[in-house]
């Protein structure tokens, strides 16, 4: 019997499969600022895949560097945990005051992120769509739980030097809850963390039927993300997202992140804006505060920009939080096809052995 356990983002039926840890390639954006070709692996409706039981198993089947920036401080220490030579929350801080437009790939566990701080990135971030399917086999649909993200994310945060900004989700709970997943986040090595605004059952921002927490609430719960900081003295990056855009309309997401911003937070953050318009509306308010974007590869509302745009834009980081997930379970797909028809993957297609080292 086949099981399937399924999601769905922008319209698409999304099929998870389990134990999805591969090292990939990384694609800078294209210079077009049209979304990418349907033939593309990252593709949304091509990223699909089946959940098997155990007994029918046998059936189954250099990136750009960020702008006015040098190369990130690689140890090439062999073994054991990377040093860092500042808290990654300072790191993270001194990076956004730091000029030009920073990219992001999304890592979801220790060797992707080991190859986005080798690609020469200044930071990366924990996806909690990519986590789910890579350690749950399941859709990011609020079924992965606040213990699970927090010991993969420590996982992660000590492979890396460079600082690793996790994915937060609504908070996994009320005030009191949002609280604990910061102080969680801090203890497990995270620069920063993204707190939303949906609530329970979440999904993926760029589909329709989203909804949102009343922003009284949703207030409440960055500044106790801010008290949870002070509390155990702490300067940890609080993200504050939105997914207002899609729930409700745009009037109402800029005031939301102007009501973030004014509660403590220091990056804000709306998905799924529909248009360059809509995101220059966005960079235009609270100037002080630095705006991210998410660069959803392949298939989201927001139009897929070069990193030069979306400095024009007004924007500080850029989060592509497909492309790593997206490449790797096609290589996978591609080399478990050709073990099935009794080859190896071709040249080419995948690192020797003698090549075949951990960073």
């Amino acid at each position: 019997m086949q099981v399937a356990v399924g999601g769905n983002c922008n319209g698409q039926q999304l099929l998870f499969s389990s134990a999805i840890v591969a090292p990939a390639a990384i694609h800078s954006p294209s210079s077009s600022s049209s979304s990418s070709s349907s033939s593309s692996p990252l593709h949304q409706r091509n990223l699909s895949f089946s959940f098997f039981s155990r007994s029918h198993s046998r059936s189954l089947r250099e990136a750009a560097l960020p702008r006015r920036l040098g190369p990130a401080n690689s140890s090439s220490s062999s073994g054991g945990e990377r040093k860092r030579s500042e808290p990654p929350a300072e790191a993270l801080r001194r990076l956004l005051e730091s000029p030009g437009l920073h990219q992001g790939p999304a890592c979801f566990d220790a060797l992707s992120a080991k190859l986005v701080e080798k690609a020469g990135f200044h930071y990366c971030f924990t996806s909690g769509f990519s986590i789910a399917a890579a350690r749950l086999g399941l859709p990011d649909v609020g079924l992965i739980s606040y213990g699970e993200m927090v010991d993969q994310g420590q996982k992660i945060a000590d492979a890396v030097s460079i600082p690793v900004i996790g994915d937060g989700d609504n908070g996994y709970g009320n005030a009191m809850n949002v609280k604990r997943t910061v102080k969680g986040y801090v203890k497990a090595g995270f620069a920063g963390i993204i707190l939303e605004d949906q609530v329970s059952p979440k999904a993926c921002g760029h589909t329709r039927g989203r909804k949102v927490m009343a922003l009284d609430e949703a207030v409440m719960r960055i500044k106790a993300a801010v008290d949870a900081r002070r509390e155990v003295g702490s300067d940890i990056v609080i993200i504050a997202r939105t997914d207002s855009r899609q729930a409700v309309s745009l009037e109402d997401s800029l005031r939301r992140s102007r009501a973030f911003a004014d509660a403590g937070a220091d990056v804000l953050f709306i998905d799924a804006l529909n248009s360059r318009d809509e995101m220059k509306a966005f960079c235009g308010i609270a100037p002080s505060v630095p705006k991210m974007a998410n660069m959803l590869e392949g298939g989201g509302k927001t139009p897929m920009l070069t990193p030069i745009e979306l400095e024009d834009l007004g924007y500080k980081l850029a989060a592509y939080p497909l492309s790593l997930i997206g490449v790797s379970i096609k290589a996978m797909q591609d080399a478990l096809s050709a073990i099935r028809k009794g080859r190896i993957p071709p040249p080419g297609s995948m690192l020797l052995l003698r090549n075949l080292k951990i960073y």
